[in-house]
């Protein structure tokens, strides 16, 4: 993985650049010495680490607007940063770059339960919003499992699911409006508490940006009333296989479960060991499945599960019969990631997307690429909607092995890919799948995305170095066509 070459220039001038952005954000909000930009050296993709030139952290939209605009102005790249939870390197910093962190907009701004929205600032944790509205009977429904760390900003970039994401959407889908500032330091809003907004959808385009258009301020989410009745079942089965085709066969009754969830042995006793769940050790595969609604059509459902689970050889089947219980069954599946921490030196987190129907056979397929590159794996899934998280396990200590796992992942990736997949679920593409955009993109389908940074970004200094294998100079590309007349998206309200 190779970043552009620092611009010597730039790093030249850190002092001149350290002295404006004191100008805009006094006292601490500025990080200069080398051992305090340690901690934004990588975020959750810690295998690359780079310090990067300052950190500024500003507290309100308009010192952002006054950083953007100075950037833009003396050609100072920018690499926008949340909780630094992102596992496909998005917030790694750049050597002759700021980090633009939104640490210090952590506030929940209002809530309107008639209209069932919160407008929250970026920097506000994503559990954080669920549990400001949990005694009203609200929540806000993707949960990621870094929900206790990750940042509403931050699941923004990357559109982050969770494992409710199968019935109530990703962060697209719950995401109302937004109040963004451009890099030349213009602050708009798209959307607001109403369900639509008229014109293009920016909103879309935005959710899942990366950071390469814009820095997120203000954020307007849907926020939802708690089901009536939510209970679990957590099964077991003989071999993934059997668990998949189980998935299958709940989707192809027309069943959506609030969330459902899938993991291997390896990952089964990794989660055992670290949460005490009380899952079997037994079984090769796991599936959590919940349901939520009525009570009467959940009784139903579990009952309907069942006898699908049964079909495809279930060996062990249990029902939640508490809210404790529920919440413990998915309190391992929760921990998984740092669960399997516990069990190797370090694990490389991988995200990938296929269709359903061919989870079995990419599960054997990653099982045979396991033992070619002699390297664990262990796997949870977001079964519901195939979004993979496969964990390959190894020891960074031991010359090659980091290089042997990202060839793993890689021809993991490209598996998803020619299986009909997609790269990537909700982890973003940031810099680990970057230069593996080609194998699901032509050259001119990079091209066109690339001419739609270019309107917000023609400098290219918002979070360069991420997503695009090799970044044109916007006069190469020519126009991008969501102009009209000399003005930028005319139907969005200035500031």
């Amino acid at each position: 993985m190779k970043m552009p070459e620092p611009d010597a220039a730039v790093i030249a001038r850190k002092d001149e650049i350290a002295a404006a952005l004191r100008g805009i954000v006094p006292g601490e909000g500025v990080i200069v010495n080398d051992d305090e930009l340690r901690p934004y050296e990588s975020d959750g993709l810690t295998a690359y680490r780079q310090p990067p030139l300052i950190v500024v952290l500003p507290e309100t939209t308009a010192q952002v607007s006054r950083i953007l605009r100075y950037c833009h102005d003396n050609g100072v790249k920018v690499v926008p940063r949340g909780a630094g939870t992102s596992l496909s390197g998005g917030a790694l910093p750049l050597r002759d770059g700021i980090v633009l962190g939104l640490g210090k907009f952590n506030r929940i701004l209002d809530v309107d339960y008639d209209n069932r929205c919160a407008v929250v600032q970026p920097g506000v944790t994503n559990l954080a919003i669920s549990n400001a509205v949990g005694e009203e009977g609200f929540y806000y429904a993707p949960d990621p499992s870094s929900q206790i760390a990750c940042t509403i900003g931050g699941n923004i970039a990357e559109n982050s699911g969770g494992v409710h994401c199968l019935k109530y959407g990703l962060t697209t889908n719950n995401v109302l409006g937004l109040e963004l500032v451009l890099i030349d330091g213009e602050i708009v809003r798209i959307g607001g508490p109403h369900l639509d907004a008229e014109g293009y959808d920016l909103l879309g385009l935005l959710t899942g940006s990366e950071g390469l258009l814009g820095v997120v301020t203000e954020v307007t989410v849907r926020i939802l009333p708690k089901p009536e009745t939510a209970r679990a079942l957590l099964v077991g089965f003989p071999s993934s296989e059997d668990a998949g085709a189980c998935v299958a066969g709940v989707i192809g009754a027309g069943i959506i479960p609030g969330g459902m969830e899938m993991m291997d042995r390896p990952a089964i006793h990794a989660a055992e060991d670290f949460v005490h769940a009380g899952y079997p050790l037994d079984v090769e595969a796991l599936l959590i499945v919940e349901l939520d609604g009525p009570e009467s059509e959940v009784d139903y459902l579990i009952g309907r599960v069942e006898e699908i689970a049964k079909a495809n050889n279930a060996v062990g089947l249990r029902i939640s019969q508490s809210e404790e219980e529920r919440v413990r069954f998915w309190a391992g599946r929760k921990a998984a990631f740092p669960a399997v921490g516990r069990i190797s030196p370090d694990y490389y987190c991988m995200d990938g997307t296929i269709p359903r129907g061919r989870l079995p056979e990419v599960l054997s397929r990653m099982a045979a690429l396991s033992q070619q590159y002699g390297l664990r794996v262990a796997n949870v899934f977001h079964a519901g909607d195939g979004n993979l998280h496969p964990l390959i396990l190894y020891d960074a200590n031991e010359p090659g092995e980091l290089e042997k796992a990202e060839e793993f992942g890689a021809d993991i990736l490209r598996l998803c890919v020619e299986v009909g997949g997609v790269l990537t679920g909700e982890h973003g593409v940031g810099v680990e799948k970057r230069d593996l955009m080609p194998a699901m993109f032509t050259e001119a389908d990079l091209q066109q995305q690339q001419r739609v940074k270019c309107a917000f970004d023609p400098k290219s200094l918002l979070n360069p170095g991420k997503v695009f294998p090799t970044l044109h100079r916007c006069a190469e590309l020519g126009r991008v066509h969501i102009h009209r007349g000399q003005q930028r998206f005319p139907d969005i309200p200035r500031f």
